[in-house]
């Protein structure tokens, strides 16, 4: 029997706590593994550091626990943000996802999110895209279906080049294995 997602998606909660930045790419890499992309042109399909401050300062987030470089988000703003950004797949306004998100139960909008990504939730661990230290972000690089490259941005490998000579030698040693 398949696993409650409200369940799988609880299970993130030990990532907690983040900064903004890792807020917002532990939110992308949930999001794009689910495919959430907003229906609005305006929207962006990944949140960032930016949006996530300019969502505390419109209400849509809770304030988060300290101020400044010291500020840490938790689980229940992991849900806040996932349940933006699920609602601006299904083509809301912020000024009417903040209408909802005032009127709605913490558990409702759990629940909503877990259905909403509940096709990733049981899968590998999403790829955390902030190691925690100093929020070190990490780069990402496609390489076939299924399979991505992560390199910590603060690397030499993460250059575009070096980014770019990797993923193809990796590519390259698919393609062997396939023949």
């Amino acid at each position: 029997m398949a696993e409650n997602p409200v369940t799988l998606l609880r299970a993130h909660a030990k990532q907690a706590p983040w900064n903004a930045r890792g807020l917002a790419a532990y939110a992308s890499g949930l999001a794009d593994a689910a495919g959430v992309r907003p229906t609005n042109a305006v929207a962006r399909a990944a949140p960032s550091m930016r949006a996530v401050r300019f969502y505390v300062s419109i209400g849509l987030l809770d304030r988060p626990e300290g101020a400044g470089t010291a500020a840490t988000y938790g689980y229940k703003h992991l849900i806040q943000l996932l349940a933006i950004k699920v609602r601006q797949r299904e083509g809301q306004t912020l000024e009417v996802i903040k209408k909802e998100m005032t009127t709605s139960t913490g558990d409702a909008l759990e629940r909503r999110v877990a259905t909403a990504l509940a096709p990733v939730l049981g899968a590998a661990p999403v790829p955390v895209a902030d190691d925690g230290a100093l929020g070190t972000p990490w780069r990402r690089a496609q390489v076939a279906d299924g399979i991505e490259l992560h390199v910590r941005a603060d690397s030499p490998a993460a250059r575009d080049d070096v980014l770019a000579a990797v993923r193809d030698a990796v590519r390259g040693a698919l393609g062997h294995l396939e023949r």
